[in-house]
């Protein structure tokens, strides 16, 4: 790898505001940030607080809505018939 061309890669902080939940990982975000945490093992790492992750997402947690689509092809079906106009 080139030196100098590369961002900084170290330990984060993710944060999910509406989860309640956080993972310590690494990326190069750790340098966007200027606000920082205390973890679990004592140490003090920068956070990046994320709107959305896994632990808040509706398809994670099993609340994600089912769409009825049979229903909506019997009624456009109903509606505009079979779709074969004349020949």
């Amino acid at each position: 790898m080139k030196p100098g061309i590369h961002p900084a890669y170290g330990p984060v902080v993710f944060r999910d505001r509406a989860g309640g939940f956080a993972f310590l990982t690494r990326s190069t975000l750790a340098a966007t940030t200027t606000a920082t945490v205390t973890w679990e093992d004592g140490g003090t790492y920068p956070v990046v607080d994320v709107e959305i992750s896994s632990a808040s997402h509706p398809f994670y947690t099993g609340t994600a809505r089912v769409l009825d689509t049979a229903g909506r092809v019997e009624r456009f079906q109903r509606r505009y018939g079979s779709g074969r106009g004349p020949a």
